[in-house]
This record gives structure tokens, sequence and C-alpha cells, in this order.
């Protein structure tokens, strides 16, 4: 997809984050976005700041774990007038070792990455088919879908089940682009490196009961002044230009943070040293 202007754009997870720099993003190119949060207030309040830019956009509450959400959001959506981009980044984050972690924990891991994805994109495919030019959809997963890192690498927290399910989000997210491509649908993984966003804490809040319902928030009565930032975190503003450059050239991944790219290298020449091995009678 080349041309955004006056196309209708949805962002799952708009609210806060990735998903509200990627709102911005869309909307500075004139898109019509609709901004759909778990969290209404923060989706109005994106809303809110796309407008006073000059652009154009809606709020929506979503559960993005939930079929009957969904189809509500799609409703609404029908009011851009056609859907052409669809953005997916519902998440959650928390020191999550694979040694420890009960199934509780791992239901709760696979229900916001891997099915909420596999549900708005199922929620949306209808709207997304049929137009001339093309649609995209963006499924977000991480550098931790692409790598697997030491809780040394990661600030201290211990990533299992978050690596495990990323790496889920770029096999469906793979998966997908080639089923989807003879309909002129366009799929990218978007795989950041380290942002600065709130998903601490939205992942504490929004722990519904079935999993155990909200945590405490780790990032209560913390500040975070910009000189407190470690050097190569991303501001989430900074995130959305990637993905509007991704989306336009229609790439397989979104890569932010390109000087990770050694640790990719690094990582499939284990592979293909272990290829060459098993090659080796």
């Amino acid at each position: 997809m080349d041309l955004l202007d006056r196309l209708g754009a949805v962002v799952v997870g708009g609210g806060s984050g990735i998903g509200r720099g990627t709102a911005l993003a869309l909307a500075a190119e004139g898109m019509r976005v609709l901004v759909a949060d778990i969290d209404v207030e923060t989706a109005e309040a994106t809303r809110d700041e796309i407008i006073r830019r000059g652009g154009d956009a809606t709020a929506a509450y979503v559960d993005a774990t939930d079929e009957a959400s969904l189809a509500k959001l799609t409703a609404r959506a029908e009011d851009l007038g056609g859907v052409r981009v669809l953005i997916h980044t519902v998440g959650v984050h928390t020191n999550a070792p694979l040694t420890t972690a009960d199934e509780n924990l791992w239901a709760w891991f696979i229900e916001f990455h891997l099915m909420s994805a596999v549900r708005v994109v199922r929620a949306f495919l209808p709207l997304l088919r049929g137009h001339d030019g093309g649609s995209h959809i963006v499924v977000t997963s991480s550098m931790s879908g692409l790598l697997a890192l030491p809780a040394a690498e990661t600030g201290g927290t211990d990533t299992g089940v978050y690596t495990a399910l990323k790496h889920a989000i770029v096999g469906y997210g793979e998966m997908l682009r080639m089923e989807v491509a003879p309909e002129g649908i366009g799929v990218s993984v978007l795989c950041p490196g380290a942002v600065v966003t709130n998903l601490g804490s939205t992942t504490a809040r929004h722990r519904p009961a079935r999993f155990g319902g909200p945590l405490p928030d780790p990032m209560a009565g913390r500040t975070m002044s910009p000189d407190m930032i470690p050097s190569g975190m991303l501001q989430h503003e900074a995130v959305g230009p990637y993905v509007v450059r991704g989306i336009r050239a229609n790439r397989a991944y979104i890569i932010t943070h390109t000087e990770m790219a050694d640790q990719v290298l690094a990582r499939q020449q284990r592979l293909l040293d272990d290829i060459a091995f098993f090659a080796t009678p």
C-alpha cells in the first residue's frame, strides 16, 4: 500500500504505548483512525490528541479476548467507510520464567498474545477483503520473537513465557502473510526492541478475574524522567513511523532496533551450525 490518505485504519490496543504511537502516525498520514482499547479513557485521549493535531479519529472500547466485544468493534469500524489497515498491539508482560510458570499464567499469556491476535484478525478479515489497492495487517511480536535473551539482557526480567508467545506471533504472522497474499492483503510482524511504554502497569491492571484478577501496579509511585531512560530505548511515539514505512512497502517484518542485527545473525548461525553438524555423518 502506498497512498493512505483518507483510508480507514483500526488500532486495537491504541490507547497507550506502541498502539498509541501507531495511531498517531497513521492519522498523520491522513488515515481515518478508530482507536480501540480495553481502557476506553486512554482510547478517547488518543482520539482527542489526533483531532487536536488536525486528524480524523474515533474511539471505542474493546476487549480483544472477547468475540462479542470484537463484533461490536467491527460494527463501529463500518463508519470508517472501509477498513484498509488493521493493527493489533495487545499483549502482557511480567516476570515469567518457564520453569516456574503455572498453567494459569500460561493461559493468560496465550489468551492475550496469540489468541487475541487470532480473534482480532478473524473478526476484521471480512472488512479487509476486496479493496482495490489492497489492505494491510500488522500483528505485534517483539525482538523477543526473533531472539531468546537471558534476564541480564532484558532489564532483569525473566521473559521465558513472553518469548515463547512472541515466537508464536512470528509463526502466525508469517503463515497469515502467505495465506492472504492472493487476496491483496499484506501482513507485517512488528518486532520492536526496548520501547518506553506502560505495559507493566496495563498488564497488572487488566489481568482478568479468570486468571487471578488485577496485580499490584509495578510502577505505582514511580516516575521515569527523560534522563532516566536507558540508552537505546525508543519513546513509543517513535515506533509509529516505522509501522507506516513497513505498511507502505509491505515488509514481512518491521524492525525498530536494527542495531540488534548481529544478535539475530548469531542466532541464525547457531541454527546453521547445527544443520551442518547433522549433515555430516
